[in-house]
């Protein structure tokens, strides 16, 4: 098998056969073996007899049906564990991405070398109220993960087989799957522009929850990037830090009373100074900051894949 397409959707009944149909021809000119999985994120509608039907007439096409709705990254880590091909495209299911891009994806992580390729919807037809929102994620990411790409969040990507059975997709994390396989050591990252069609059938599933989903994950997959097996050298340095400040202002604070007295110079309370407080705040932040580490790197510790690590050869 050298190549699998992942479809995950919700609620698309009407774009189902002519997006498979679509995915028939392209990849049949292709003259490769292919496969196609659909994983159905507990849609509500007739999806789910829609595909059913297709398969009575394309043998390539597999299906994958959740009992409720778990969200797009549950639905694509499922759709890597059966993925069988070489190389693995995903696209979403409601005809905003072009089967036409999967020939290139395809040369470029075979003859290319790369182990993702990330599509750039360069031209959108999106509303306002998800554009912006795109944008700014994508800004951030860049930024906090160092990986050059325009559009995080596109649904049609490529992958080296390798890279999906090496990841794990939970929660919004889907948004962030570049930086997931950065993690796991996959390096050779590009991006291609790729057309984005406009909605045929149905409306968005974005929201404002996803908003704030997607700014939480890319907090919680950053920390887990640099930290996750050694959160004490984060809470362990901030509190170590925080402590250090708040007994260098009880020093000061203590050495500027004793000089007063020394001298005979009549000195305000020591507690009478706002820097006491917020010595003593720093203080007991830093040493909390302390515990949380000393108690995380406890968890960490005693995780069963904490010494879980990907070999890409052996002799």
């Amino acid at each position: 098998m050298e190549l699998t397409v992942i479809v995950p959707f919700l609620n698309e009944e009407e774009s189902l056969p002519e997006l498979v149909r679509w995915i028939e021809r392209v990849c049949s000119k292709m003259e490769i073996g292919f496969e196609v999985v659909v994983v159905d994120d507990g849609s509500s509608d007739n999806s789910w007899k829609v595909v059913k039907e297709l398969k009575k007439e394309f043998d390539f096409l597999n299906g994958l049906r959740f009992r409720r709705n778990y969200g797009k990254s549950a639905a694509l880590n499922k759709g890597f564990e059966v993925a069988q091909g070489e190389v693995v495209i995903t696209m979403d299911a409601d005809l905003q991405d072009s089967p036409d891009e999967i020939p290139e994806l395809y040369a470029l992580i075979r003859e290319g070398g790369y182990d993702l390729v990330s599509g750039w919807k360069k031209k959108r037809h999106d509303p306002m109220n998800k554009t912006l929102p795109s944008k700014l994620f994508n800004r951030t990411a860049r930024i906090i993960s160092g990986i050059k790409l325009h559009d995080f969040n596109c649904g049609l990507k490529a992958y080296r087989c390798d890279v999906v059975k090496n990841i794990e997709v939970y929660g919004e994390m889907h948004r962030y799957i570049p930086i997931l396989a950065k993690r796991a050591g996959f390096h050779k990252i590009t991006e291609k522009v790729v057309v984005h069609r406009e909605r045929k059938y149905g409306v968005t599933k974005f929201g404002i929850e996803r908003f704030m989903k997607g700014f939480l994950d890319l907090l919680s997959v950053m920390f887990i990037s640099k930290f996750g097996n050694r959160p004490m050298h984060l809470f362990g340095a901030l509190g170590t830090l925080m402590f250090l400040i708040g007994f260098g202002l009880a020093i000061w604070l203590g050495a500027h009373k004793l000089y007063c007295v020394a001298h005979g110079v009549v000195a305000p309370l020591v507690t009478s100074n706002p820097f006491f407080y917020i010595g003593l705040v720093c203080m007991i932040l830093g040493t909390q900051l302390f515990v949380t580490g000393f108690l995380a790197e406890l968890v960490s510790r005693n995780r069963p894949d904490r010494n879980e690590y990907h070999v890409s050869e052996k002799f």
